[in-house]
């Protein structure tokens, strides 16, 4: 299998005073490069054909994980001189640095171009933003089993957490409930609301959220080619929170029922956002 990624990235000090809204426009840069160095690095770690088992009697390696290690290819979307590729710690033959004029916050929107324009030549088309992780190496079979039993004008999202450390939870999900009125105008998620499977044995329900964002988006060869054909594609729209919001999501919501595994099954299908910028917003003071 063949696994295009593109991942939006930029890095810009805010003007001092400024309150940042976004990671990328922190003072501190070391975050951001071990973000994205966790982000592309687990992506071939996780997926890549470089995996190995380690024969300790015969201080040799073989191959492992041949069912699901694939072709990986990275292409990161920067905009002048605002990134941090030069100074993360992957190997650069690992990424293909795609470099554009233009305004940092539109970023996601050339990638979806850089998706279209290799239409044909992968299985997964692929949007992360540079600082989530892929940590689950089932993460495109789960995607594939789901597409197959419930069709391609469905997609499946995955829930963003951030580990907890000295907080009062060890992990949390991150997109609960919007508003309704922020996405009914692009989704009706009346509209079969929910889906049911078994997993292992596992009950696992999936369910229209009011909360459509991941911060990412995972599409196979059809529904690429899909949404590529949209009259909308190729014409940047902003309106759902911001820019870096609508590139990640407004597009695929206009063309997909989107769904996500329900709070009870939230881990079946998850992706890491680095660090706990939305953990301390929750953090409690110690005792004492």
């Amino acid at each position: 299998m063949r696994i295009l990624v593109t991942i939006p990235h930029f890095f810009g000090r805010t003007q001092s005073g400024s309150r940042a809204k976004y990671g990328s426009q922190i003072a501190n840069a070391e975050p951001r490069r071990n973000a994205l160095s966790s982000c592309v690095g687990a992506l071939h770690q996780q997926f890549g054909r470089h995996q190995a088992v380690i024969q300790v009697g015969q201080r040799r390696t073989i191959d492992a994980n041949a069912a699901t290690r694939c072709e990986v290819d990275v292409v990161v979307c920067t905009a002048g001189k605002q990134h941090l590729l030069d100074q993360i710690s992957v190997e650069p033959s690992l990424i293909h640095h795609s470099p554009r004029d233009l305004n940092p916050m539109t970023l996601g929107f050339a990638c979806h171009k850089v998706l279209r324009d290799r239409c044909g030549h992968y299985d997964y088309y692929c949007y992360l933003e540079d600082d989530l992780i892929l940590g689950d190496p089932w993460f495109f079979a789960k995607l594939a089993w789901f597409n197959q039993r419930v069709g391609n004008d469905k997609l499946l999202q995955p829930n963003r957490f951030e580990r907890g450390t000295g907080t009062r939870h060890h992990k949390v999900y991150l997109d609960g409930d919007l508003k309704p009125r922020t996405t009914a105008p692009f989704q009706d998620v009346k509209e079969e609301s929910s889906l049911n499977s078994t997993v292992m044995g596992v009950p696992i329900r999936f369910q229209r959220p009011l909360n459509p964002h991941s911060g990412c988006f995972f599409l196979n060869a059809y529904q690429m080619q899909h949404w590529a054909k949209q009259p909308y594609f190729d014409k940047p729209d902003t309106s759902f929170i911001g820019p870096l919001e609508s590139a990640a999501t407004l597009g695929v919501m206009k063309t997909f029922k989107i769904y996500k595994p329900i709070r009870e099954n939230a881990s079946f299908l998850e992706i890491e956002h680095s660090g706990d910028q939305f953990l301390r917003k929750i953090r409690v003071k110690k005792a004492g």
